[in-house]
């Protein structure tokens, strides 16, 4: 993958003092699009500037044995994110369920035509899979009710974002570029199906072989300074370990 223009990224961290700030640094320092690191110990805030994905941020931070919540990156109206979630069967009980999360995909536009594509998946069938952009954000019937391939508005872009190979663990990841400005694409829907096995038999739409979502916009690098979510009562922190229990680091 070419090298793709710098950004920038917010991330709640828990932090005490300059010795927690050393292991971070340490941390990403092992990162090779790092730029630059600045810390508020206060607001146990860490800011970053670089070219390396927000999973590979992430994780690097967690390394550390440390938490990590990415509350904004890029600039403004820029970032945008999608929850993949396993498709509720056709005939849905009285009692709707929530659905499995399968993995998160994140957006990041960084210039005209250009945008950062994160995606990671986990607890998948072994094989590899393909991604693309639906047309309509529609989940209601599964990818039955998604459209086509969304080729842009002018049908003029790749609607296919990539393949990915799920590992044997049910792990997955996908970083790279794709010719879109994020506007495009919030309110669309997201599909990321399996198109082969471990042998290169095709086996399409199998359980536990597809995850679907719907592209929503997020916070640009300062814009989410909440600590509370005014819906649901809960700190972030608690927010975050509902979703690590639901398969979203």
């Amino acid at each position: 993958m070419p090298t793709l223009p710098s950004y920038e990224a917010t991330l709640s961290v828990p932090m005490t003092c300059e010795g927690c700030t050393s292991e971070i640094s340490k941390a990403l320092s092992t990162l090779p699009g790092i730029q630059s690191t600045s810390f508020s110990i206060p607001s146990k805030l860490v800011t970053v500037r670089g070219t390396d994905a927000p999973s590979q941020i992430i994780a690097a931070i967690q390394s550390t044995g440390r938490a990590a919540i990415l509350r904004g990156s890029g600039n403004p109206n820029s970032a945008a994110v999608c929850i993949l979630e396993t498709p509720p069967p056709m005939e849905a009980p009285q009692t709707p369920q929530p659905s499995p999360v399968r993995g998160l995909a994140r957006l990041i536009e960084l210039g005209e035509r250009m945008t950062m594509l994160d995606l990671t998946l986990t607890e998948m069938q072994k094989g590899r899979y393909r991604a693309s952009v639906r047309v309509s954000g529609d989940i209601s019937r599964g990818k039955g009710s998604m459209g086509g391939v969304f080729d842009g508005l002018e049908g003029d872009r790749e609607g296919k974002i990539g393949e990915l190979v799920v590992d044997g663990e049910g792990r997955g990841s996908l970083v790279g570029e794709i010719g879109w400005r994020v506007w495009e694409m919030v309110g669309r829907g997201v599909v990321v199906e399996k198109i082969e096995d471990a042998n290169g038999r095709s086996k399409k739409n199998q359980g536990g072989g597809i995850a679907i979502g719907v592209i929503a916009r997020s916070a640009g690098v300062w814009e989410n300074d909440k600590v509370v979510c005014g819906c649901s009562g809960k700190t972030v922190w608690e927010e975050r370990k509902e979703m690590v229990e639901r398969g979203v680091s």
